[in-house]
């Protein structure tokens, strides 16, 4: 067996991943505390209740399972509860990191996917993001990813440890099957908050912000499905199988859209009206973020094949009304 350790793999990107794993030949082994995360998401491998922080608990999986690598999703990613807690963010998020990069190089396990955000390279107005970008993280939520990519170098340069780092724009859609989708609580994300508000789960969608300096006043966002951005972690992985270097890939599509523009979208695309109610700023939110992503099409031969708004929120839309997942 090709066991890999799928650390978040209960949460929404986490099973995705886990379901493109089995897909392309591979165990995926769900590691995942259920504090976000949904135990009927797990469909595709073992399930092993813990928590990052807990490094005996780690110690048992990797002797139990021997995974070859481990895809790294498990983490806190609210960007407004990391400017209120920043605390949380430093504990779980990074603590956490620590204690599985510890584990893994024990298990002699030295292959790392790990999922990082855009938000580290901070509020960078009118600038295609690639790589190569400053990161000035506004939000602990950004610092910490930033901390645990550093983190990640170290290990490298002291260990060996191999990693891929993928930084991801903004992640929507739903599993084409419809077999499983993106819900949080609370939930924060702009299609299923969209979609609550559609179907009469909610009053309203609030837009928290319309005088951004954008053509319509709301923030810009370069939307990717969950699908094709999992369809690149396996990718990463099989970059580490080669024995290939460490290495840094931005995940996005190049164009970014407004919030305005995806509440358009998916009126067309649900044939409803979207009820909208207007709030201030929130703090750490960015104006424009957009991805440059030619380093993964042109190294990893990535393709964002169904990120564009209508089918992200179709596949979302045909999830989201088959029901939601119970703790």
């Amino acid at each position: 067996m090709r066991n890999v350790l799928v650390t978040g793999g209960a949460g929404y990107i986490g099973s995705h991943a886990c379901k493109a794993l089995k897909a392309a030949g591979y165990v995926p082994v769900t590691y995942d505390n259920l504090s976000t995360g949904w135990a009927d998401a797990v469909k595709f491998g073992p399930f092993e209740k813990g928590d990052l922080r807990d490094r005996a608990r780690l110690d048992d999986v990797f002797a139990a399972y021997k995974p070859e690598a481990v895809l790294h999703f498990g983490a806190l990613s609210q960007v407004g509860e990391s400017m209120r807690e920043p605390g949380l963010y430093w504990d779980n998020n990074v603590a956490g990191s620590l204690a599985l990069c510890q584990a893994a190089i024990t298990a002699g396990c030295l292959r790392i996917v790990f999922s990082s955000t855009c938000a580290t390279y901070g509020d960078q107005d009118n600038v295609v993001l690639d790589e190569t970008a400053a990161q000035c993280p506004i939000n602990s939520y950004g610092a910490s990813k930033r901390a645990i990519e550093d983190m990640l170098q170290n290990f490298d340069a002291s260990h060996d440890l191999k990693h891929v780092v993928f930084r991801y724009f903004n992640v929507a859609g739903a599993d084409p099957d419809a077999e499983i989708g993106e819900f949080h609580q609370p939930e924060t994300h702009l299609v299923p908050l969209i979609l609550d508000a559609v179907d009469g789960r909610r009053d309203a969608l609030t837009i928290f912000g319309t005088d951004y300096d954008t053509p319509d006043g709301t923030c810009i966002r370069d939307y990717v499905h969950v699908s094709d951005l999992v369809d690149a972690h396996v990718l990463g992985l099989k970059w580490l199988e080669a024995g290939k270097d460490s290495r840094v890939f931005n995940l996005g599509t190049g164009t970014g859209f407004s919030v305005r523009e995806v509440t358009d979208q998916a009126e067309k695309t649900t044939g409803r009206p979207v009820p909208i109610e207007f709030g201030e700023r929130r703090p750490g939110d960015c104006t424009k973020l957009v991805s440059g992503s030619e380093r993964a099409s042109k190294e990893l031969g990535w393709r964002s094949e169904r990120s564009t708004l209508d089918q992200m929120i179709s596949d979302a839309w045909r999830w989201h009304q088959t029901g939601h997942y119970e703790k």
